[in-house]
This record gives C-alpha cells, structure tokens and sequence, in this order.
C-alpha cells in the first residue's frame, strides 16, 4: 500500500500534470457548518500507484489544482461528486471535466442507488474501510497520520470503482446514459442557481392556503439570496419552522413580524425588517407558482410512479434512478419535461407514461 505524498508547492504539482495518465481518482474534503459556500481544505488524488494529498490553503495551489481539472485529457473519477463540484467552483473557479462519478455509475449499472464510498468499495474489492475522520477539523495544520490515511483510502480504490462499474455499463450498453448524466451534472453545478420552488420541498407548505404559500416562497427566496450574501447556513438566516409560521400568521406589519421574532427562541432579530420586506412584497413569478400536490393530483403521481417502478425493474434500475416523485410532479403539473428526465430517461419512461399524462385531469 503506497504512502501518500503530501504536496504543498503549487510547481510540484503542475509538474506531475505534464505526464499525467488518462485517469485520476478525485476527492475533497471541506468545511461547511458555519457557511453557505463550502471552503476546501485538502485534495486528493490517485495517479497510478501514487495518492497525493494537495493542500489548497497554500497560496498558487488553487491555480495548479484548476489546471488539473481543466485537463481535457485527463478524465476525473470521483463518487457522489455533487458537493465536491460546488467545493471546486468556489475555490478553483472551474469544474472538473471529464468526469466520471462512481455512485452514479453504480446506480446505472443496476448495482445500487445512493451507494456510499465505503459500502461500495467493500461490495466492490472487499475492503472494509475505516469511517474514523468523518467529522474532522480538516482545516488544522498539520492534519494527523489517521486524518491523512481516511483521506487517501478517499481515492485509492476509485479506479477499481471505475473498472467494474464500467465493464458493467459496457456490459448493458449504458454509456451513453453514463455520458448524458455526467453533463447534466456538470451543467447543474456550472449554473448553480437557486431552487426555483422551495416551498415544494416543505411538507408543511400543503397545510398553507394560496396566499401562505405565496408567503412561504417570498421568505425561502430572500432566504436563499440572503445565504449566499453573508455566507451563513439558511437555517441561520431563517429556519423553515418559523418561515412557515410567519408565512400561515401572515403578520400585517413590521411590528407584528418583530413581535413574532422576539417570542421565537434564536430568531434573527436583527433582520426583522428584511424579513418584513421579503413577506410583503409580490414575486414577478408568484402566480405560476405550483402548488403542494392536491389528493387528486397525488392519486396521479402514484400511477406515474407505478409506472416508473415496473419500468425500473424491467431495466434492472434500482428505484429513485429513472424518475423522483419531484420530478413526475413537475411532469404532471407542467406537462412539459423537465430538464432532469430528459435525454435517456424521457426516451425510456414516455411510451408507458404518455397514456397516464393524457388521462391526467391536471395534465398539460
């Protein structure tokens, strides 16, 4: 088992770059309780034989490990990459492209869904890996010989992910599902914008009547916004338990909307005027707003997730891969498919999907 090298001079690693091989296993460890942004602390990297682990504090090493991702012939193999995309585009300003997520390659290859690293590995080489770091101060210099053994195990068996996740999509004839997913998520983290409908997301939002959830998206909207400015959690912002009471209460001005925050435990104060102006001012787009599914709508889902699910098994797909209940949602509420069923996912679901959406009374 090879010692991993750590890399603290920018130079060194761009050097490594000049002979890279076609594939490197890829991971992140960052820090994200107190921000909304994600602050990346180490790097690593399996080239070959060889783990670095590359410390970003250093100045110049964003630079160089940016070059890494942008190298076109170098294809990035990673697992569960969606939190590691944000981390990079943060730090590095870039994406890592091509990439190769292990986790959804599992999923596509009918392996399992939402596998993590550690049961994925086993499942895969039968090494039982070690879950001690997990929640490590990773910002701390120098990190500790067990900090930076979990952080190498981290990308020393990507590779092998990538081989027998790839012999079986080669196997099922699914790489070009493989393709199609890696740039959407690509795509979703290159745009990066804020849910348009939070509100949907909250099972408390269908106990609100139109105007609460008008209300309640008003508050999730600024929230959001307001997140990314000061770069705080949202739940420090405003948590979704006194949204949603600010959004049924419907408070008639700033010195109800004050009294309301003084009775509630850590509410924000100190942004009550904020708060005030966000509930009270109309969205441009708040009339399209949908709906928390109604009981007649929700009856309409679950024949389109029966649907998906027979689908699912035809294929050999592991549930919640073809389609989400969110996703069908929209699909009913709309008519239109969304961006995330499209590609390979439309063309395998709508021959069995299209009859239930025509019958469907909220159907286009």
């Amino acid at each position: 088992m090879s010692q991993p090298l750590w890399i603290d001079q920018p130079a060194e690693l761009l050097r490594r770059l000049e002979n890279a091989p076609p594939l490197v296993g890829l991971d992140t460890e960052f820090i994200r309780e107190r921000t909304y942004w994600p602050k990346l602390a180490l790097v690593q990297m399996a080239i070959g034989e060889e783990i670095l682990l590359v410390d970003p504090l250093v100045p110049g090493m964003p630079q160089a490990i940016a070059a890494w991702l942008d190298a076109p012939h170098v294809l990035k193999v990673m697992h569960s990459a969606s939190e590691d995309l944000v981390t990079f585009k943060c730090a590095c300003g870039t994406l890592p492209r091509p990439m190769y997520d292990t986790q959804t390659a599992a999923a596509l290859a009918g392996i399992g869904a939402g596998l993590g690293y550690q049961k994925l590995v086993e499942q895969v080489t039968g090494v039982a890996l070690a879950k001690g770091e997990t929640r490590s101060d990773w910002m701390r210099r120098p990190l500790s010989p067990s900090q930076l053994e979990y952080a190498a195990d981290d990308v020393r068996h990507l590779a092998a992910l990538y081989r027998a996740t790839g012999i079986r999509l080669r196997e099922l004839g699914r790489q070009d599902w493989m393709i199609e997913d890696m740039e959407r998520t690509l795509a979703n983290a290159a745009r990066d914008e804020g849910e348009r409908w939070p509100h949907l997301s909250l099972r408390a939002a269908q106990f609100l009547d139109p105007g609460g959830q008008r209300r309640l998206l008003r508050l999730l909207r600024w929230r959001d916004l307001h997140a990314r400015e000061s770069d705080h959690p949202r739940s420090w912002v405003l948590d979704n338990e006194l949204a949603v009471t600010l959004a049924r209460e419907a408070p008639a001005d700033l010195a109800a909307v004050q009294q309301r925050l003084d009775a509630t435990p850590k509410s924000p104060r100190k942004l009550g005027p904020a708060i005030w102006q966000a509930l009270s001012t109309p969205l441009a787009d708040e009339d399209a707003m949908p709906a928390p599914a109604a009981e007649a709508d929700r009856n309409a889902v679950k024949r389109l997730q029966d649907a998906v699910v027979r689908r699912s098994a035809e294929l050999g797909l592991p549930d919640g891969v073809l389609a989400s209940r969110r996703h069908l949602e929209a699909l009913l509420e709309g008519g239109d498919w969304p961006p995330a069923l499209q590609g390979w996912r439309r063309r395998e679901l709508e021959p069995a999907l299209a009859p239930l959406l025509a019958a469907a009374p909220t159907a286009g």
